[in-house]
Formats: structure tokens, C-alpha cells, sequence
């Protein structure tokens, strides 16, 4: 029987081949024959498979490119960080207060003498009865004499006066000083605002208090013949070291004054009101914009993205490998078969 079989083969070749080749190609389902179901052709296989490579480099190139926008993000995000320590903003707050800390106001007289002080409200100053002459002083005052913080040779002496508190009735405090002769053309009385007269009162070196609010605060002058109205207000300044200074800006305005006495006088006569502008203390600080936990959040999300990226780059290129090698190997099988 086997020398028959072999005679067979012998005798039919081809069939046999043909029969072999059928038969590996069912098995491994690389060729199949086109029949009734209509089965996949080798070429539309290739180019499915072909059309898949394409896409997956297409998206391993679009991660790159995210990948390297997610860079960018953390070295600008880094960058604006740093830049925004380097030049905080300057924030400015207001305070709404019915009461003010009663300020100081050191005048420096001279010659002059001070004539009356009284506090009145509503923005309402009655006329003076007899301007020229002494009247009330209803005003706390304090007398000092301190050397001079600049030369430190000359003596001052300065008047301090209580200013006004009370915003919301608009309290002012009205000053009439009175100077007999000069020796100059003109004539002005200075005259200093610092922020606490209580302050003032309760140190115990009042000398040195004066000096250094010379030394921090400045000065201005109010001129004789005119009635001269200055409005106050009060601005705080918090350092970068905790510390906190005050100054006051204000608004003035000059009235002339006409001199109404029947006797012509050769004095001079100041006039002078104090009133606060507001009542809204301004504060002014330094912030930085920069907030360390949202550059940290941001830079955890770009970094999560970052290696959700790779990993699926990585992924990626792992399927592009094994497709590379299926494909491969089921062509150097059907090599195989046809040879």
C-alpha cells in the first residue's frame, strides 16, 4: 500500500501540492478561497492594517506635540511665578470709621501768639466777635522746646494742639494766632500733623517724640491774612517687615481775609481750620499675586498630563511593534507556503 501511495504522489504532483496548500490555508486562514461568504482578500487586510499604523503614529506625533506644550506651560507658568515675587502690586483698602484717633498739630509760632482755639460741627464757624484780641482756648494744648533734629544745635519750640475726632458731625478746630511786628516781607506759621496727640501726651520723653515726627512727617505753612481751611486724611502704610507708618495728605484752600477793624493795625493776624476729609482711612499695602498652591496645582495637572502622555506613547508604539510582527510573521508564512 505505501509503494502504491508513493506511485500516486509520484504519478499526481500537482494535486497533491495543491491539495497541501488548501489545506495550510485553512488552517492558518491567511488565504482564503472567495466563495458564497464573501471573505476578507489579503490586500484589504494589508491596507486596514496599513491605515491603523498610520493613524497610531499620527497620534503618538499629536502627544508629542501636547507633550512638549505642557513643557512650555511649566517653564512659563515658572517663569511668571518668579517674575510676580520680583514686583508685588500695591493694593489700597478704605476703612470707614465714625471716630478718628485725635491727630497732633504741632504749630511753630515763633513771634506769634496764639489767640483762641475752639472746636465747633457742621462746618459752621461763627463770625469773630473781636478779631485781634484774646479769647477762648478751649483746645487740649501742650507747650514743648526740643532741639532741632537736623542740626541738633538750634532749639524749637513748637504748640502742639489736639485735632479734631469726630467725622461724622464733621468736627473742626478753628485757630486764630496773632503776630505784633516782623522783620520780613511776608509772614507764615509751620506747622506739623502726626497721627496720635494721645500718644503725644502719655511719652514720657516728649522731646524725642517730637524729634522723630519732625524727622517722619513733613511740614507745611499757612500764611498771615487769609483764613486758610485744610482738609485731612489719613493714610496707612504696612511694610514688607510687618511695620506700619502714617501719613496724612490734604487738601487746602485759601480765603482772603478783609480786615474789618475800625483802627488801621500794622499786626498780622493767621487764621486756620482743621477738618478730616472723609472718614476712610486709606491702607496701603503690597501684595503678590503669585499663589504658590495654584502653581503647584497647575504644575501637578501638566505633570499628570505629561505622563499620561508617555504611557500611552509608550503603549502606542508597543502595538505598532506586535502589529509589525504579526504582520511579519504571516507573510514570511504564506513565503512559506507558496514556496
Amino acid at each position: 500500500q505505501l509503494s502504491e501511495d508513493v506511485e500516486r504522489v509520484s504519478e499526481n504532483p500537482t494535486e497533491e501540492r495543491e491539495g497541501e496548500m488548501g489545506v495550510h490555508e485553512d488552517s492558518s486562514s491567511v488565504i482564503l478561497p472567495d466563495g458564497e461568504l464573501g471573505t476578507t482578500t489579503p490586500s484589504l487586510r494589508f491596507s486596514k492594517t496599513c491605515l491603523k499604523n498610520v493613524f497610531s503614529v499620527i497620534l503618538l506625533f499629536i502627544y508629542l506635540l501636547l507633550m512638549a506644550v505642557a513643557v512650555f506651560l511649566v517653564y512659563q507658568t515658572i517663569s511668571d511665578f518668579r517674575e510676580k515675587l520680583k514686583h508685588p502690586v500695591m493694593s489700597v483698602t478704605y476703612k470707614e470709621v465714625s471716630l478718628y484717633d485725635a491727630p497732633g498739630i504741632a504749630f511753630y509760632p515763633g513771634k506769634a501768639q496764639l489767640l483762641s482755639c475752639k472746636h465747633h460741627y457742621y462746618d459752621h464757624i461763627p463770625p469773630l466777635i473781636n478779631p485781634g484780641q484774646p479769647g477762648d482756648i478751649e483746645c487740649n494744648t501742650q507747650r514743648i522746646n526740643y532741639t532741632d533734629p537736623f542740626t541738633n544745635q538750634t532749639m524749637k519750640y513748637a504748640l502742639v494742639v489736639q485735632g479734631p475726632r469726630d467725622v461724622k458731625k464733621r468736627e473742626l478746630v478753628f485757630l486764630q494766632f496773632h503776630l505784633n511786628e516782623t522783620d520780613q516781607d511776608f509772614s507764615a506759621i509751620d506747622y506739623l500733623l502726626f497721627s496720635s496727640f494721645q500718644e503725644f501726651v502719655s511719652s514720657p520723653e516728649k522731646a524725642k517724640f517730637m524729634k522723630d515726627c519732625e524727622s517722619s512727617y513733613s511740614s507745611w505753612r499757612f500764611s498771615a491774612g487769609f483764613r486758610t481751611w485744610v482738609k485731612m486724611s489719613l493714610v496707612k502704610t504696612k511694610e514688607e517687615d510687618g511695620s506700619e507708618t502714617v501719613e496724612f495728605k490734604q487738601e487746602t484752600s485759601v480765603v482772603n481775609y478783609i480786615d474789618q477793624r475800625t483802627k488801621p493795625r500794622s499786626d498780622q493776624l493767621f487764621f486756620v481750620v482743621f477738618e478730616w476729609k472723609d472718614p476712610f482711612i486709606q491702607t496701603v499695602q503690597d501684595i503678590i499675586t503669585a499663589n504658590p498652591w495654584n502653581m503647584i496645582a497647575l504644575l501637578c495637572g501638566i505633570f499628570l498630563a505629561l505622563f499620561k502622555a508617555a504611557d500611552f506613547a509608550k503603549l502606542s508604539v508597543k502595538w505598532m511593534i506586535k502589529i509589525r510582527r504579526r504582520h511579519l510573521k504571516r507573510t514570511r508564512q504564506v513565503t512559506n507556503h507558496i514556496s
